[in-house]
């Protein structure tokens, strides 16, 4: 194998089919969401197709957004005024075997690069429950897997390539640029536009997963840590009225192709029988499979395939971050909520997430435990539930996912993020005029 490979993927590498409400928009629609629970508030989108029309782009415009995958709940990319996507540049890697890095066109998806890096022998550390999320998008809002020992998706990042606001490109790396680099990884769009990114591989590995039913609260309380610790990813799914947990989810790498075995009981839950849908009522055949069955880490990992739809996406999403330490008690008082929650949720997930440097990541110098919730499609008892369960968290200094829903002030957020303050003053540097600021920024990061 040579030391490093630059390709262009065709559209026929990677024949799996992509997840179609992530692509493309038809013409004369409004532009929305994934979701659909919100309509941008500009109509205006240009598909740039390569560095130069981005740089060009970032200089004759004077305010826009860049908009993705469009997975995120919130209007943290929205704009008025004009959008931008990387979404449809060609697909380029650059495998650097001898360092273990790929670089990417940040547009690209974790589900394209994937079965690619595998192919070569490598792996990333960690994905998303979907597969379907631009690369770029993801450490932008610090999106995450799950796993004890693993950081969120942003953490794979080495390098990075910005054009910032004058149209001048701005060369990043761990290795060269310290606190500068920890700032800019996870950016919340504010500081301008990636088009290059540099992940860093691992050798690759089969995994397989079991599910377990029923976990009562009282021994994830008693066993958090010996749970969460129980895998190389865990996920916890809950709709908080069962009083209990109805599914473990435990994914298992696979050492010297050594099939897995899976006990009948797992603190008092019981092995599954068949695959399981996070929202038991649903059906699993979107889900990836369970039973044990091995596969590349890439079919493993997330919770949903590739190639199929995992949900209809009328849906909403929320989700906080504490503390590890702290993650039991607030557990236990959202459970005290579950009479309330319960009625309005699909289900509720637990996941843990190791620390990491990033100034704006939740998980910024902690190891975090994310409680999240998927919603039904209706906001205005979700509006009215978000403050209640902020309320319960407020104790454990929570920080929200910023691409999903929350309603913790802007006052509040500033304390539970200390180096947003500097945050700011490196967004005027690069940005002076506010080119990249929306109505979310200037709410939550700019106050203004």
């Amino acid at each position: 194998m040579k030391k490093r490979t630059f390709i262009k993927l065709s559209s026929a590498l990677m024949a799996a089919p992509l997840f179609s409400p992530l692509t493309g928009w038809a013409a004369g629609t409004k532009l929305k969401n994934w979701a659909g629970n919100l309509e941008y508030s500009s109509d205006k989108l240009e598909n740039a197709k390569s560095i130069n029309q981005v740089r060009e782009f970032v200089k004759t415009h004077d305010r826009f957004k860049v908009l993705g995958t469009r997975h995120c709940f919130n209007n943290i990319a929205d704009t008025k005024n004009e959008f931008v996507s990387l979404v449809e540049m060609e697909d380029e890697i650059r495998l650097d075997t001898a360092k273990k890095t790929v670089t990417v066109n940040s547009g690209m998806k974790y589900g394209r690069l994937s079965p690619y890096l595998h192919e070569k022998g490598f792996a990333l550390h960690n994905l998303a429950s979907l597969p379907h999320i631009s690369i770029a998008g993801a450490c932008a809002t610090a999106t995450h897997g799950s796993g004890a020992k693993n950081g969120n998706l942003a953490t794979a990042v080495s390098a990075m390539e910005m054009i910032l606001a004058n149209g001048e490109i701005l060369n990043l790396s761990h290795e060269k640029d310290g606190e500068k680099f920890n700032a800019a990884v996870v950016h919340l769009g504010a500081l301008g536009v990636v088009t290059k990114i540099t992940l860093d591989l691992q050798p690759t590995f089969m995994m397989g997963q079991y599910v377990y039913e029923h976990l009562s609260f009282e021994q994830l309380k008693n066993n958090f840590e010996r749970i969460q610790a129980s895998g190389y990813s865990v996920s916890l799914f809950t709709n908080w009225q069962s009083r209990d947990i109805a599914e473990v989810w435990i994914k298992q790498k696979i050492e010297n192709d050594q099939p897995l075995k899976a006990e009948p009981e797992f603190f008092g839950a019981k092995l599954a029988t068949k695959n399981l849908h996070p929202i038991p009522e649903l059906s699993a055949e979107n889900c990836t499979d369970q039973m044990g069955v091995a596969a590349p880490w890439y079919d493993r990992m997330p919770h949903f395939k590739m190639g199929f739809t995992p949900s209809s996406g009328v849906e909403l999403q929320s989700e906080y971050f504490v503390s590890s330490q702290n993650a039991v008690d607030a557990i236990m008082a959202i459970s005290r909520l579950g009479d309330k929650v319960g009625p309005h949720l699909l289900t509720s997930e637990i996941r843990t997430i190791a620390a990491d440097n990033f100034w704006m990541s939740p998980c910024y110098r902690q190891d975090s435990v994310a409680i999240h919730f998927t919603w039904k499609q209706d906001w205005p008892a979700v509006s009215k539930l978000l403050p209640v369960i902020e309320k319960e968290l407020a104790p454990y200094n929570v920080r929200p996912h910023w691409g999903k829903l929350f309603t913790i002030p802007p006052d509040e957020l500033e304390k539970r993020y200390v180096k947003m303050q500097e945050f700011r003053q490196l967004a005027k540097e690069y940005d002076p005029k506010g080119k990249f600021r929306n109505e979310f920024l200037n709410l939550n990061i700019f106050r203004s």
